[in-house]
C-alpha cells in the first residue's frame, strides 16, 4: 500500500513540476518562445469560426484583441460581450468578459475594458500527503489552480476625413500556479483599419513594445525537500519576453442579393518564433496564413468557416517527406435585436484533427 501512495505522490508532484516548468524556466534565463500562449487563442466565437481571419472586418468588442482599430466600427454607443470555452472534458476553462462605451461621436472614439482568464482548477496538491516519518494523512491533500489572466484597456477611433481608423490596447498580465509561483507582465498592441467600398484592410502589431513577464516562486524548506526526494526539479525565477508580431489582414464583401452577402477574409501572421513545421518558416521567422468565410442572410443569420494552422508534417513512412496539414473551423451566429449569439466548433485543446472544442459568445448592444 505504501508504495502505491508513494507512486501517486510522485505522479502528482511530476504534474506540478511540469506546470511550474512550463511557467518558469528551470534555470534563471530569458525565454522568448512560447510565452503567454493563452493570449494566442483569441476571443469571440465569430472570430474562431473564421479561424481568426477578422483583423480587417471585426466590428464588436473582440476588436480589443484582434485589432483595436475595429472598435471604431461598433454601431452602438455601449456594448457588453462574453465568451466561454471548456476543454479536456471541463478540466480547462477559457472565459472572456468585456464592456465598451462610445466616447466621441464625430470620430467614433470607442473605449473598452476586457478580461481574459484561462485556468485549470481543483488540482490535487499532495506535497504533504506523506509525512517525514512515512505516515500518510489524506487530510493534508489540498487543491490549487493554475490560472492566466489578462486585462485589456483599449481605444479605437476613425481619423476624420479619411477611411482610416487606428486603435491601441494596453494589457496587464497576471499568471499564477497556486501559491507556488506568479508572474506579472505588461505590453501594448496597435492596429490600423482601412475601409473602401467592399474592401477592408487591417494591420495589427501585437506586443509591439515586447511584452515582459517576470516570474517568481515560493516554496517552504519542507516542500523543497519533497521535490528533491521525488526527483522533481524546482524552478527558479526567470524572465519571459513575448516578441513583436505583425498581422496583415484583408477582407472583401460580395453579393448582397436578396439579403444574402458573403465575406471572404485572409490573414498573414509574421512572427520571429518560427519552427520548421510552419508552411512558410525558418529558424528566425514564421509566416502563418489563415482564411475565413462568412455567409450572411439579412444580417441576422450567419454561417462561417475557416482554415489555418497550416503546417508541413512529417510523412509517416519517410522522415524526409512532408505533407501539408491544416485545421478547419466552422461556426454559426444569429442576431436577435440588440443581442447576437455566436457558436464555433474547433479543435483547440485537442491532439487530433477532430473538432471537439465548443465555443460560445454573446454580444449585447446596451444602447443604440
Amino acid at each position: 500500500m505504501s508504495w502505491i501512495l508513494t507512486f501517486l505522490n510522485f505522479k502528482s508532484l511530476t504534474f506540478l513540476s511540469l506546470l511550474l516548468s512550463l511557467a518558469f524556466n528551470t534555470t534563471a534565463q530569458t525565454d522568448v518562445k512560447f510565452v503567454n500562449e493563452f493570449l494566442n487563442i483569441g476571443v469571440g466565437a465569430r472570430s474562431h469560426g473564421m479561424f481568426g481571419s477578422v483583423g480587417a472586418s471585426v466590428d464588436d468588442l473582440s476588436a480589443s484583441y484582434w485589432n483595436p482599430a475595429g472598435l471604431s466600427q461598433i454601431k452602438s454607443s455601449s456594448q457588453l460581450s462574453a465568451m466561454h470555452a471548456s476543454w479536456f472534458g471541463g478540466i480547462a476553462n477559457y472565459d472572456y468578459l468585456s464592456y465598451g462605451k462610445l466616447f466621441t461621436e464625430y470620430n467614433r472614439g470607442f473605449g473598452s475594458i476586457s478580461l481574459i482568464r484561462m485556468g485549470i482548477d481543483n488540482i490535487p496538491n499532495t506535497l504533504n500527503l506523506i509525512g517525514p516519518d512515512g505516515t500518510v494523512n489524506y487530510d493534508n491533500i489540498t487543491e490549487f489552480s493554475a490560472a492566466d489572466y489578462a486585462l485589456f484597456l483599449s481605444y479605437g477611433q476613425k481619423i476624420k476625413g479619411t477611411n482610416l481608423s487606428f486603435g491601441v490596447s494596453s494589457k496587464v498580465i497576471f499568471r499564477t500556479i497556486g501559491s507556488f509561483g506568479s508572474a506579472k507582465g505588461f505590453g501594448f498592441d496597435f492596429g490600423l483599419m482601412y475601409k473602401k467600398g467592399r474592401f477592408q484592410f487591417g494591420l495589427m502589431g501585437r506586443d509591439i513594445t515586447t511584452t515582459l513577464n517576470n516570474w517568481s516562486f515560493t516554496f517552504t524548506r519542507e516542500e523543497q525537500l519533497v521535490f528533491e526526494r521525488t526527483g522533481n526539479t524546482i524552478p527558479v525565477s526567470s524572465t519571459e519576453l513575448a516578441l513583436p508580431k505583425v498581422i496583415l489582414s484583408s477582407a472583401i464583401t460580395l453579393g448582397d442579393v436578396k439579403g444574402v452577402s458573403y465575406l471572404i477574409a485572409a490573414d498573414l501572421r509574421f512572427s520571429s518564433d518560427g519552427t520548421s513545421s510552419g508552411i512558410f518558416s525558418g529558424d528566425n521567422i514564421a509566416i502563418d496564413p489563415s482564411f475565413g468565410f462568412e455567409l450572411s442572410y439579412l444580417r441576422q443569420v450567419f454561417f462561417r468557416a475557416g482554415i489555418g494552422n497550416i503546417q508541413r508534417s512529417l510523412n509517416e513512412t519517410s522522415s524526409f517527406d512532408r505533407s501539408i496539414d491544416f485545421q478547419p473551423n466552422i461556426g454559426i451566429g444569429i442576431s436577435l435585436g440588440r443581442a447576437k449569439l455566436d457558436y464555433a466548433l474547433t479543435n483547440i485543446g485537442s491532439v487530433s484533427g477532430v473538432l471537439i472544442s465548443h465555443i460560445f459568445s454573446l454580444n449585447i448592444d446596451l444602447l443604440k
